[in-house]
């Protein structure tokens, strides 16, 4: 048993982080306090009210501290320190900073752009947002209304004609000089406001366009700007959030169901509602509300993009470290506000509405899916042990860019971060049965060796022939015991006809279309194809882009970019000429033979 006397003997009252490691010299908890010594202390009373703090003070096997300079100090040693340690028993949250913006180019004729991931210099960025659907409603919007480019670059410089954008009226076509720099920059400048809020001063030099232009008996260009300001004003009258004293901020409520968390983030940015997002915490079993929120707050906004006004559903004893801390990273004042009046109170309620739906949904989701196995487990004979399934497929193009997939299901659901794809090589194009040989050998392979969970049940998507090799696989790297099964698609490939194949069973066996197990079969097996086909598409794609001008030693990218301006693209340079090849700069005559042959 852990003596904790000699440690708290010689803790000092200071701020610091303090580390809880078991005997397997694992760090399963980390914490932060004001008070190392009143802190650290409270976990070894004789009454500890919570069954998961008993039971982590149970595998304590001894303590580290560090002493900081402040609390706020201690906030970020203990973030950077959760994130490397990933321990146990502190309440984790998935690490999404990856969260979609709406980019406006830094071009002569700026586009409007999906954007995700670094922030260039010369762009400006709006945002973020909860989702990808959001961004592109509101592109749409400022498509409808002001009409920017949304195309890229090399479409841009290489259109002869509007395209069907500006026949929809979405686009004013800049690619043709259907209209002045100025006039779309004046466009570009609207847009901008408008993202940060400012609509009522963009209606404000609209409507003034519009009596210039209708003085000037310019009719066609004031309709233009009525319109515009109409679905300016619709907009301001569906999204706009009345009584916020900042135009951006974050709404933060937290909701506990049959013993798990959500946090509903609510996003309002340039005084508009953006929409919001669920996260659902690791290790939040017998947490408290304080904690999971303290918990979001410190992973989700830590070196984050932070608006300045965070409303947040819990009381925080930390309040004023985190506001300090989040505004020395934002490099303004971030108030956190956690007694919210009025409408504030209103959006909060919306959330905490949304935090409990949201729970409720997932664990009607995780009832019907452990529903659903608990089918397949009886339909199959299997034992109630089998929780991790794991599906293969394989998708190529008449033997091109052969791509694997490997899915996996398991605790209820299917577990996305633990998919797997495998580029195939060195067979022959096309031999399906060569292409399962391999990704299963690469797999168990490394599960045999102690790497990687091992599944209880392996769906290879086929019928006898995979399954068979899939069982040679099996006995060839140890794992004989693993279940498998093939499934082949019925007659016609129509779904509901699937039938399955064990290795121990001569005839086939088949499920009622209306069965939950076959549903639970059927979405493994629909995931592990698609996403087999997305990485084929993507790998075939790269292929075909690839041009075999870069085959040829001597031509590098300005040199391939000449050629390929020159005439046109890579059809063009096939078809030219020797001495054509030649007279592009920076190409002799030599390297046009080399060229010309290498084509040919």
């Amino acid at each position: 048993m852990f003596d904790p006397k000699p440690v708290l003997k010689n803790l000092p009252n200071l701020p610091g982080v303090y580390r809880m490691i078991n005997a397997e010299d694992e760090v399963i908890y980390v914490g932060k306090a004001r008070d190392l010594k009143k802190r650290v202390s409270s976990y070894f009373q004789k009454n500890l009210p919570s069954a998961r703090t008993r039971l982590m003070v149970s595998n304590i096997a001894r303590i580290e501290t560090t002493v900081t300079r402040s609390e706020a100090e201690a906030l970020l040693l203990e973030n950077n320190l959760i994130k490397g340690f990933m321990p146990r028993y502190n309440v984790l949250f998935r690490d999404d900073k990856s969260y979609p913006y709406i980019a406006l180019t830094g071009d002569t004729f700026p586009r409007l752009a999906f954007h995700r991931g670094a922030q260039r210099k010369g762009s400006s960025y709006f945002g973020p947002f909860p989702n990808a659907v959001a961004v592109r409603d509101s592109i749409q919007l400022l498509q409808k209304v002001f009409r920017l480019r949304t195309c890229e670059n090399t479409v841009f410089a290489n259109r002869s004609r509007p395209c069907l954008l500006h026949q929809i009226e979405r686009c004013t076509a800049p690619c043709v000089g259907f209209i002045s720099e100025e006039d779309y920059r004046r466009d570009v400048m609207h847009a901008s406001l408008f993202l940060q809020g400012k609509e009522q001063q963009v209606m404000d030099e609209l409507g003034e366009k519009m009596n210039e232009a209708a003085e000037q008996m310019e009719y066609e260009m004031a309709a233009v700007y009525r319109d515009r300001i109409q679905s300016l004003r619709q907009v301001q009258a569906r999204q706009f959030v009345s009584d916020f004293n900042v135009s951006d901020a974050d709404v933060i409520a937290c909701a506990e169901f049959q013993g798990q968390w959500c946090v509903n983030l609510v996003m309002i940015r340039g005084g508009h509602h953006l929409g919001d997002k669920s996260f659902f915490p690791k290790n939040a079993d017998g947490a408290d509300l304080e904690t999971t929120m303290e918990a979001f707050l410190e992973q989700h906004y830590m070196a984050g993009v932070i608006p300045p006004l965070l409303i947040v559903g819990a009381p925080l004893e930390t309040v004023t470290a985190m506001e300090e801390v989040f505004s020395e990273q934002a490099g303004r004042k971030i108030k956190i506000n956690t007694n919210p009046i009025g409408d504030k109170r209103v959006w909060l309620k919306m959330a905490q509405t949304n935090a409990e739906l949201a729970l409720t949904q997932r664990a009607a989701q995780q009832s019907n899916q452990q529903a659903r196995l608990t089918a397949l487990r009886e339909a199959l004979g299997l034992p109630e042990s089998t929780e991790r399934i794991e599906c293969f497929d394989i998708s190529h193009t008449m033997g091109e860019a052969t791509v694997a997939s490997c899915v996996v299901f398991d605790k209820g659901n299917m577990q996305n971060s633990e998919y797997r794809r495998y580029n195939i090589t060195g067979i022959t194009p096309g031999d399906d049965y060569a292409a399962m040989r391999d990704v299963l050998t690469r797999r168990y392979r490394k599960v045999a060796a102690g790497e990687g969970k091992r599944p209880d049940l392996v769906f290879i998507d086929g019928g006898k022939g995979q399954l068979g090799v899939a069982v040679e696989v099996m006995n060839e790297v140890g794992l004989p015991d693993i279940q498998l099964v093939g499934i082949a698609k019925g007659e016609e490939r129509k779904p509901g006809l699937e039938q399955m194949f064990f290795p121990e069973r001569e005839g086939p066996v088949a499920l009622k279309k209306d069965h939950a197990g076959l549903h639970l079969l059927q979405q493994i097996r629909d995931e592990a194809h698609r996403f087999a086909i997305t990485g084929h598409r993507a790998r075939r794609g790269k292929a075909r882009l690839h041009s075999s001008l870069e085959d040829i030693s001597g031509i590098g990218a300005k040199r391939r970019k000449s050629l390929l301006t020159r005439f046109g693209g890579l059809d063009g340079v096939k078809n030219a000429s020797v001495d054509e090849i030649a007279q592009v700069d920076g190409i002799s005559h030599a390297l046009a033979q080399k060229i010309y042959e290498e084509l040919h």
